[in-house]
């Protein structure tokens, strides 16, 4: 089957991400024995490498699945069917892990927001206030589809602080990127995905549990068996994987996990921030309107834009791919044709955004977006 090649792209979606020519070439290391010497040193060092991103001492997995793997082992090892939790939605991936929640047969008191707004954590306190059956708190740090991050700190400060009760993060999007000190901020699962800011393609998952989610682990009646977090515990001290690995990937993890502390979590952090800014000022500066209601809280990993009303959006995208090789991301769920997001996270510079915002401003008025 001849497929037709594809050209070079300025990938700007929000994950998957650009990888570097290094790992990509080192995704191509002769593969080995999942069950052997050399895949024991592996998994040990990226689970290590891992731990120093996450900033936890807590127990660490890496999962051959996507970051909705993660999401899944997060509620399937902590909840049984019938546990009262909180799930926060601010947009498409906050609904994500509501709809897990609600699969597995928990009792999802769903607290929505408006999306565009971050989560208020006094909405939260006030519930948990309401109801001390909760047993945990489901949210998302950096909601993608809405470009918002989430005062995640100030949620735990609530949730783990007044009321210590289990928190499940979604930090698909943020960890690595974004500041998220697991053990700073007392969070007992965090879970995250490989395509996002670790510079490698999807299909690895990355998930820790604290103390305090081993002990819920005990009494959860939840279904598992792929995402089982036990299953991987007994396989990590022999240096393996319960399930058949991704062994390329890991390769490809093993580099970048390199790269990230080899530029230091702090600079990485402020590499982000700066182009985060640089993009809003970019796009405002073009006369376009960013979605976040507060800029204090949009995120440094994707911005998402208002669709100009008087503009084809399908067109403006297709034309942003094929004149320019800009692949930009449409909007979700009820934001499909009402918003276009830039990625930003992983491996970028501002060249990168420069390339996009020239893009834009050649494309829009092309479109018939008068600014």
């Amino acid at each position: 089957m001849t497929l037709t090649k594809i050209a070079p792209q300025n990938l700007r979606t929000p994950g998957p991400t650009p990888i570097p020519d290094d790992i990509v070439e080192e995704m191509s290391l002769p593969m080995i024995n999942h069950r052997g010497p050399e895949f024991k040193e592996l998994i040990e060092a990226t689970t290590e490498g891992l731990k120093q991103v996450f900033m936890t001492t807590d127990d660490l997995y890496i999962l051959t699945a996507s970051g909705t793997g993660a999401l899944e082992a997060a509620v399937v090892n902590t909840l049984s069917p019938g546990d009262r939790v909180i799930a926060c939605t601010a947009g498409a991936f906050g609904d994500r892990f509501v709809q897990i929640a609600d699969t597995y047969g928990a009792d999802v008191l769903r607290m929505d927001f408006e999306w565009g707004d971050a989560i208020d954590p006094e909405a939260i306190r006030a519930e948990l206030q309401k109801d001390p059956s909760i047993k945990a708190v489901l949210v998302t740090h950096n909601e993608t589809s809405t470009g918002v991050t989430h005062d995640l700190e100030s949620i735990a400060r609530v949730v783990k602080g007044e009321f210590d009760k289990l928190l499940l993060v979604d930090a698909v999007s943020s960890l690595g990127c974004l500041p998220l000190p697991v053990d700073g901020w007392d969070c007992d699962l965090v879970a995250t995905g490989s395509q996002k800011g670790f510079m490698i393609p999807p299909g690895l998952a990355f998930i820790s549990i604290s103390a305090r989610g081993w002990e819920a682990y005990q009494d959860a009646k939840m279904p598992k068996f792929y995402f089982d977090l036990m299953a991987a515990e007994r396989s990590l001290v022999r240096g393996q994987t319960p399930w058949t690995p991704n062994v390329a990937l890991l390769y490809g993890l093993r580099l970048g996990l390199d790269r990230i502390l080899g530029e230091g979590l702090e600079s990485v952090y402020d590499r982000h921030a700066e182009i985060g800014e640089y993009t809003r000022a970019g796009v405002k500066a073009l006369g376009l309107t960013l979605l976040a209601n507060d800029e204090a809280r949009a995120s440094n990993t994707v911005t998402a834009i208002k669709m100009p009303e008087e503009i084809d959006g399908g067109r403006f995208m297709a034309m942003m791919r094929e004149e320019e090789g800009v692949v930009l991301a449409g909007g979700q769920g009820k934001l499909t044709g009402h918003c276009f997001r830039i990625g930003h996270l992983g491996w970028v510079n501002k060249s990168d955004i420069a390339e996009v915002l020239e893009a834009l401003g050649r494309v829009l008025p092309k479109v018939g977006f008068k600014g």
